[in-house]
């Protein structure tokens, strides 16, 4: 749990590729990823095309837009899918929080198109992150 808040998804992901262009206002790195994920409901794989977009423009801070599709088995073998964008500011010296936006087609889970969702993005291990997605108040 983050402060009270309730974990609602958890996804792994392993950075496969990376890609930069610098300009001189600024700097943009596309990555592309795998991983799988779990919720209550069930758990599965990023689908191919997952990708974290990063942009720094110069004088600001590192802003992140990541789009990924989660498909999904739950505990009766009924496939489901999850839509997710990502978004976030990356502060120096600060944990990495994100705004999550999730699309389903699954009935379970409608709720989580209302919800205020908070998402965080830790490092775990050599080319993988974990993110984290939660509802509930944030203390």
């Amino acid at each position: 749990m983050m402060g009270g808040m309730e974990e609602v998804l958890r996804i792994d992901v392993v950075l496969d590729r990376m890609e930069t262009v610098r300009g001189t206002g600024g700097e943009v790195t596309m990555i592309l990823f795998h991983g799988n994920f779990s919720c209550d409901l069930g758990k599965g794989e990023v689908l191919p095309g997952g990708v974290d977009t990063q942009i720094r423009r110069k004088g600001e801070d590192k802003k992140l837009s990541a789009r990924y599709i989660l498909q999904g088995v739950d505990k009766q073998g009924e496939n489901f899918r999850l839509f997710v964008e990502n978004n976030g500011v990356c502060r120096k010296k600060a944990p990495l929080i994100t705004s999550p936006v999730i699309y389903t087609d699954r009935s379970e889970l409608k709720w989580m198109e209302q919800e205020k969702l908070v998402g965080t993005v830790e490092g775990n291990g050599e080319n993988k992150v974990v993110i984290k997605i939660y509802r509930g108040e944030q203390a």
